[in-house]
């Protein structure tokens, strides 16, 4: 399973539009509707019914584009009164009936309520509740297929949100781990579950949890290019479903155990608050042969290093003994965290002729008095 393996041409297209924008995602512009759904080949229609809509993500009008500035505005006192009106209404909480939009993958475009737009912006509001036809796109590319691919999963096992990959064919593993556990639903109730009554549990019971820990540990800064769902797909399908031998650091089995089942309950047990922690301290401890003319230099400059919490100065064959602690989270193992330390932090010191790298095993330590 390539679950890292990019598809070279799309991805490209994909980065070179993100510093066309300059912040990863496409300019907001005024844009023709009928010109986007030609480009789509967006005719097929589906509705979505009535949800919240990200304000930033409505981005032209159907038919009338030209007819508004970039803040869908009217000009004339006429509209201007209308929209102080409505305006206040909204701020009063009065009830405002939904917006009409079409949706053409995650861009949407007003059919009907170009005022409540404006009026929503005014008061500086997130969202605006809207109906939603959306047209899927048909054109013949890796992105489309991608798109579809997605809100087909999530529309066949009902859960609230489209699951975030960066590449095609990866729900099919998610649709694995859902089956799992209707299966396990079933034979727990003693009645049948639905694939969707599974989907919606395993939603809130499974993913979310495990969701939640990966951004919770930072994971997603080493992987700029991927998302939480790709970091997802990848731990959960090796703890779960492959039987591969795994590169990443041990004590993953203790924080997210083999059985999907068993994590389930050991997570129910917590509060969103209590979730573990995704990263393992290692102890190490590191002897260190050194030009004697550099001893004082070395001594200062080793103390100062954040992972050491132990210098000793020794007699013997040795001259240096280090004690660090090293953080590693759960991608990662220890001989490359370990290597990356010694190579970056020590190795490259003048005066230091050579390093060698102790990891305890048992260790006993007194309790201080």
């Amino acid at each position: 399973m390539a679950f890292f393996s990019l598809k070279q041409h799309w991805w490209k297209n994909k980065q070179n539009q993100s510093k066309a924008s300059g912040n990863g995602s496409p300019a907001p512009q005024e844009t023709s509707f009928d010109q986007v759904r030609k480009t789509e080949k967006a005719y097929e229609t589906v509705k979505r019914g009535t949800e919240q809509v990200p304000l930033d993500k409505i981005k032209g009008s159907v038919g009338r584009y030209t007819d508004f500035d970039k803040q869908f505005r009217l000009e004339g006192s006429d509209n201007e009164e209308r929209l102080a009106s409505l305006t206040q209404a909204m701020k009063e909480g009065r009830p405002i009936p939904p917006i009409s939009l079409y949706q053409i993958k995650d861009t949407y475009y007003i059919v009907d309520g170009h005022h409540r737009v404006t009026a929503a912006r005014i008061l500086k509001q997130d969202t605006i509740r809207a109906k939603i036809l959306e047209l899927l796109p048909s054109g013949e590319t890796v992105e489309n297929r991608l798109y579809l691919e997605k809100i087909d999963f999530r529309d066949k096992v009902g859960i609230p949100k489209v699951i975030d990959f960066t590449e095609p064919g990866q729900s099919e593993y998610l649709l694995e781990q859902i089956v799992m556990h209707q299966q396990f639903l079933t034979d727990r109730n003693g009645q049948e579950t639905s694939l969707q009554e599974a989907g919606a549990d395993w939603y809130r019971t499974i993913y979310l949890p495990l969701g939640t820990l990966i951004k919770n540990s930072g994971l997603l800064c080493s992987f700029p290019d991927r998302t939480m769902d790709d970091l997802y797909l990848y731990i959960s399908t090796h703890q779960w479903q492959k039987e591969s031998k795994r590169r990443y650091g041990i004590g993953v089995d203790k924080l997210i155990p083999r059985d999907m089942e068993a994590f389930r309950r050991k997570m129910a047990r917590s509060k969103r608050a209590g979730y573990p922690e995704m990263k393992r301290d290692i102890t190490i401890f590191i002897l260190i042969n050194i030009d004697g003319t550099q001893e004082q230099r070395l001594l200062d400059k080793l103390f100062a290093l954040p992972e050491v919490v132990e210098l000793h100065s020794v007699h013997g064959s040795i001259d240096l003994i280090v004690k660090a602690i090293l953080s590693r989270d759960l991608l990662a193992s220890d001989a490359e965290v370990i290597s990356e330390f010694t190579h970056s932090s020590l190795r490259c010191m003048k005066g230091i002729l050579s390093t060698q790298t102790l990891i305890p095993g048992l260790s006993l330590v007194k309790p201080q008095c």
